[in-house]
């Protein structure tokens, strides 16, 4: 039992806490540096390396949406990857309590993230606001730049094998790599004829505004990741 005076534990937890989770933004943040450096020179390859094998309509580009955001177009897809700002523990059911290298230390459970979701390219060149992106992945990053990453398609570093990589330029390739594959592969289905029988007046006014009607790859299909 703690006998220390409650002010002197909660001032003693404050040190901890916020000492742990400042490493953990700094680690995360730094890799996401890293990760829009990398964009921007994993496009420049994919650049040359299709140079005159494509329709000069479809684009590939990279673009810094801010601090904490950044996105990667390739052809009708786009990726778009956002860092969050705040420091995560996990519940006690996520596999990751279950993962030695996080059982033997807890605070190595404390991680930052990055979401990387898949639009439709036309999405965002149309305006149209209210269509659907996915969440396709999900990056972790410890105090110790220990990584691991969940969702479809992301094999390479699974919550399995938490610890035993650093996050680096390799990694970060690896993640792009798997990123853009499956999204290339996550073709749009069309949406079930009965979600369209009925329109509004408005949804034909302005000019056929093309963000009225509501778009994503899998509207009215169950998507899980």
């Amino acid at each position: 039992m703690d006998t220390l005076p409650l002010r002197e534990q909660i001032l003693q937890t404050i040190i901890r806490k916020t000492t742990l989770k400042q490493r953990v933004f700094d680690n995360t943040f730094a890799a996401f540096n890293l990760l829009k450096e990398t964009l921007l020179e994993f496009t420049s390859e994919l650049d040359d390396a299709l140079d005159g094998k494509l329709d000069r309509r479809v684009r590939l580009e990279y673009r810094d949406r801010g601090k904490f955001e950044a996105q990667l177009q390739v052809g009708s897809e786009m990726l778009i990857f956002q860092m969050q700002t705040d420091v995560f523990a996990f519940d006690p059911a996520h596999p990751v309590r279950q993962n030695g290298y996080a059982a033997a230390d807890p605070t190595r459970g404390y991680c930052g993230a990055v979401r990387i979701y898949n639009f439709l390219s036309d999405s965002f060149k149309f305006n149209r606001n209210a269509d659907e992106g996915y969440l396709i992945g999900r990056l972790f990053i410890n105090g110790e730049g220990r990584y691991f990453v969940e969702g479809r398609g992301f094999r390479a570093v699974p919550v399995e094998r938490f610890g035993e990589r650093s996050i680096d330029r390799a990694a970060l390739v690896e993640l792009l790599e798997e990123a853009i594959a499956f999204a290339l592969d996550f073709d749009p289905y069309v949406p079930p004829y009965a979600e369209h029988l009925r329109v509004t007046v408005d949804q034909f006014n302005t000019k056929m505004d093309n963000s009225k009607f509501v778009t994503g790859k899998r509207i009215g299909y169950p998507y899980e990741v």
